[in-house]
This record gives C-alpha cells, sequence and structure tokens, in this order.
C-alpha cells in the first residue's frame, strides 16, 4: 500500500509547518514543527556523547511522561555548550508552544541542530511559533523536513503503510544528517510519527530495535555529535487494537517501523559530506553478534578502506588489515571476502590479478557490497559506509564560515 502523502505528515492526524526565523540567512528555513492532532505515547532515542546538549536533556525529562503531542525543532544553532542558558531557551521553546496549543509543557519535544556553542537567538524562535502554528497543514510536511537541514543536500521523507490488526496503519519520517554519522547514534536527527495505537513500552521497544538496525549501523566519518535524537510521535488515529509487546500486530509494526528507519539511514548516507559512494559491509560467520558487530564496524571506518572507495582503488588488503584489527579472534585461514559476488579472498589468501580486475570493476559502481565470512560461527552483523572525499574536508573546513 502507497500513502497519499510522504514524510511526518503520512499518518492521520498529523500537521506540519517549517519557516524562516531568523537563525540562518534570509531565505533559508530554520524552525520546523510538527503537531499530531490527539495527544498519544511518544518514544525516543539520543546521543550516547557524554557532551549533551540542551534540547536532549530537556527531551529526556519529558519523555519520562511519555506522552507527546508537538515537536519543535530548529536548525542553523545546536544549542550544545551553551550552560544553564542554553537550558532555559528549550524550555522556553516548549513552552511557547505549549501555551499557543493549550497542552502540558512535557507534551512538546524540541531540537537544535548547527553550530556548537552559539548562544540560541530565542526571542526570535518564540516570536515566529505564533505564524508556525498558523500555517500548520498536511502538505506542510515538506517545509518540514527542509527546516531542519544544516549542510544536507536535500531533504529526507518517508513514508509507510500497512494492514496491522485489521486496519491500516501508516508510518511518516523526516530527519537530517550529513556529517558527523556514526553509530550510538549517528549524528543526525529524525522524527517519526505513525496513526497506531500502541502501548508506551511497545512503542519505546520498537523504536529502539528499528534505531540499532538502520541508524546505528551507519557511518560516514566515526564522529559523534551532541544533539543526536529519534522520536516516534504516536496517536492511535488508525482505530487498530492497542498493541502491545510480543503479539504478531507488534512484530509488524515493528518491521514497518524499521524499514521506515533503515531508508531515512540510507537517505543519511547517500547524502553524507562530499559522499560519492554508499557502502554494504556484510559480516557472516562470527561466533557472536558483537563480534560480528566489531568486525563490521572496524571496516567500516577505517579511513584507508574509505579513501580507497572514493579513489576507486580497488585495495582489497586494506579490508583484510582492518578486520584483522578489529580486536576480535579470527583465524585468517577461514576468511573469505567477496565484493559483490566477486570471490577476493579464499581462506585469507587473494585470488590472484584476474579477480582484482574483476572487483576494480565493482569499485566503479555507486553502492555496493563487501561480504566478509569470518567462518567461525553463525552471527552476522551489518553496517553502511561511505568514501571520504576531497570535498568533505572542504565542507568541514569552512563549516562555521
Amino acid at each position: 500500500m502507497t500513502p497519499e502523502h510522504i514524510g511526518i505528515t503520512a499518518p492521520l492526524g498529523f500537521q506540519a509547518a517549517g519557516i524562516h526565523c531568523g537563525i540562518k540567512k534570509p531565505d533559508l528555513l530554520d524552525l520546523a514543527l510538527c503537531v499530531s492532532d490527539v495527544t498519544g505515547p511518544i518514544a525516543g532515542v539520543f546521543t550516547k556523547n557524554r557532551v549533551v546538549a540542551a534540547p536532549v536533556l530537556l527531551d529526556r525529562h519529558h519523555l519520562r511522561f511519555r506522552r507527546g503531542r508537538a515537536i519543535l525543532v530548529n536548525s542553523g544553532n545546536a544549542n550544545a555548550c551553551t550552560g544553564q542558558q542554553g537550558l532555559a531557551a528549550a524550555k522556553t521553546m516548549a513552552m511557547a508552544v505549549a501555551e499557543q496549543l493549550s497542552i502540558p509543557v512535557h507534551q512538546v519535544f524540541v531540537g537544535s541542530t548547527g553550530v556548537i556553542g552559539r548562544v540560541l537567538p530565542i526571542d526570535r524562535v518564540t516570536a515566529a511559533v505564533p505564524t508556525l502554528i498558523a500555517r500548520l497543514s498536511i502538505p506542510g510536511g515538506d517545509q518540514a523536513a527542509q527546516a531542519i537541514l544544516t549542510t544536507d543536500l536535500r531533504p529526507k521523507t518517508v513514508a509507510r503503510q500497512a494492514r496491522i490488526g485489521g486496519r491500516v496503519v501508516t508510518i511518516g519520517g523526516m530527519a537530517k544528517g550529513s556529517g558527523m554519522i556514526h553509530p550510538n547514534m549517528a549524528t543526525m536527527l529524525a522524527y517519526l510519527t505513525t496513526d497506531a495505537a500502541i502501548a508506551p513500552a511497545a512503542l519505546q521497544s520498537a523504536l529502539k530495535s528499528a534505531v540499532d538496525q538502520s541508524f546505528n549501523c551507519i557511518t560516514v566519518d566515526g564522529d559523534t555529535s551532541t544533539n543526536d535524537t529519534v522520536l516516534c510521535l504516536a496517536n492511535g488515529l488508525a482505530e487498530n487494537r492497542p498493541i502491545q509487546q510480543g503479539t504478531k500486530p507488534y512484530r509488524d509494526f515493528a518491521r514497518l517501523l524499521t524499514d521506515a528507519a533503515r531508508e531515512l539511514a540510507l537517505m543519511i548516507c547517500r547524502d553524507g559530506e562530499g559522499v560519492t559512494k554508499v557502502v554494504t559491509i556484510r559480516v557472516q560467520g562470527a561466533a557472536t553478534p558483537a563480534a560480528a558487530k566489531r568486525v563490521a564496524d572496524t571496516i567500516a571506518t577505517s579511513n584507508l578502506v574509505k579513501t580507497a572507495l572514493f579513489g576507486e582503488d580497488a585495495n582489497w588488503g586494506r579490508v583484510m588489515a582492518a578486520l584483522g584489527r578489529s580486536g576480535v579472534a579470527i583465524d585468517p585461514d577461514k576468511v573469505t571476502v567477496r565484493f559483490n559476488e566477486i570471490v577476493m579472498v579464499r581462506e585469507g589468501i587473494g585470488m590472484g590479478p584476474q579477480a582484482e580486475q574483476k572487483i576494480a570493476q565493482v569499485f566503479k559502481q555507486k553502492e555496493f557490497t563487501v561480504i566478509v565470512q569470518l567462518g567461525q560461527g553463525h552471527a552476522h552483523a551489518h553496517m553502511w559506509t561511505t568514501d571520504l572525499s576531497y570535498d568533505y574536508v572542504r565542507i568541514n573546513a569552512s563549516y562555521r564560515s
């Protein structure tokens, strides 16, 4: 089934808007709002960086109530490393929306993205809230997705739909992310909405699982930020029987949510700063899931692997070196490495110039897969990585300019 709309307003009962409030240069959208017609459960996953931005601190506090109605996000300013002044600004953002909508302040969640260490011009934000609310609409989801971007080249939106418990359930979402992308979490903001009726604990569990299989499987540059947030707001307007953990409807919903999150995660990779290639690293035959993830992560974050991808240099030895330094006890004599379906390494030994010529053609593709078989068990893991280009250095050398 195909939803009528794509993005955060795809599910029933959600409206959004995006406007310019004066944080960024004129004519650039920098403030977004998404509002549900009714209050419902909300789930969240946040950065593991120990330097935490004010919006994350506030959202963690509000999440204790497990109820949400609105999400307000600004771009152009991270409101991070701004102390008590920054926390007061985040609270003021939430209060401005709560007062206009006549709802409890803990039902408003906020997000910020942009330069770290600059004081948020909160007066500009609060002055813009009435206009933002007046412009709420279903098509406004497109402007909201634009308003949360920083160095992104394009908006990232998704919608998925399935019949769950006899009712059509829709999930919509938007994300931003281009640089400082790495697991736990990747540096990004992502906001998902659903009209499913679902228990708060089930929604939190499904979101955590979805994040682990999507946003925590992408890496662009190995950095994580102070502001990373994924929220999922539900309103129950699909009128399905409330979803509980451990049931078939829960598994169906979790699968749908994961599918939506993966699509947004891959959009972030494809839109990564200076990115020209997106490569799937798939590790199979590991002794444990943790070992598989460790090997995949080490290969995916290797600068030598990433620069080889950019240069289209079929230097498979860099993959072997990376997995060998992963810290996982492997037996090189059991390792097989394939690039797409071409075997380059069998039992730890390269297959020679003919195979290398074939994988050189694979390296010219914009997207391909590296499959590493460790031959030690049945555990597996995957990561999505990107190349590291001249443009990445250029963009980040002048980010604040």
